[in-house]
């Protein structure tokens, strides 16, 4: 299923691949360079239809407190900052990295209410970068558990994806497994937790949204 935030740019890329295939085959007929470069032309639909996936994901049941991952990825960073932006105090960053291949939709990691959402402008450094956090462009937003504490999650834009979507809108009742969002061509998402979460999750670990458990609050 193709997600709506990629029904355009799919349509677009079969529209072109449409147009110049058929140009081809009537200027220069069928041959091994027309059919090469065709099969060229599919391959990139192909890929731009399967970036825009929209797999139906099912939130894994936690136990109270439990936070799942809102992206698929790779766990880049894991370590204690400063966060001065919604939270004001120290906590602990979790960072997961999404490449062109996994899937781009986020989803929310609990149940809670959305307290705090804002979109921020920014500089377009690589996704890994260590300042890329808190100088590329990105969304922020703040959820309160129903445990009464809030933590942050923050979609990150990158080098390549230059579009975020978020959802969220303050005063909003959600759910775990909820979207919340989508990050086109590749990015990462960043949980900024409180300081006494059991984390469960290490640099290097794949994730899968919906289904991994990052942290749980206490």
């Amino acid at each position: 299923m193709i997600h709506k935030e990629g029904r355009t740019s799919v349509l677009l890329t079969f529209s072109v691949f449409a147009f110049v295939v058929l140009a081809l085959f009537l200027f220069f007929g069928v041959n091994w360079i027309t059919l090469a470069l065709s099969v060229v032309l599919l391959g990139f639909f192909c890929f731009t239809a399967y970036f825009f996936r929209d797999p139906h994901r099912r939130a894994a049941e936690a136990s109270e407190g439990e936070l799942l991952s809102s992206a698929d990825g790779e766990v880049v960073l894991v370590k204690e900052v400063d966060e001065n932006e919604f939270l004001h105090s120290r906590c602990i960053q979790v960072s997961v990295f999404m490449s062109i291949w996994s899937v781009h939709v986020n989803y929310y990691p609990a149940a809670g209410d959305v307290v705090y959402s804002r979109h921020n402008q920014g500089a377009y450094l690589v996704a890994w970068h260590p300042k890329s956090s808190e100088k590329n462009e990105r969304t922020s937003v703040g959820l309160r558990l129903a445990c009464g504490k809030e933590i942050l999650i923050r979609q990150i834009a990158g080098y390549v994806a230059r579009r975020i979507v978020c959802y969220a809108k303050e005063g909003d009742a959600v759910v775990s497994g909820q979207q919340m969002g989508f990050i086109k061509f590749g990015s990462r998402v960043d949980f900024f937790l409180p300081v006494d979460s059991e984390i469960r999750v290490k640099a290097g670990d794949k994730v899968r949204a919906c289904q991994s458990v990052i942290a749980k609050i206490k």
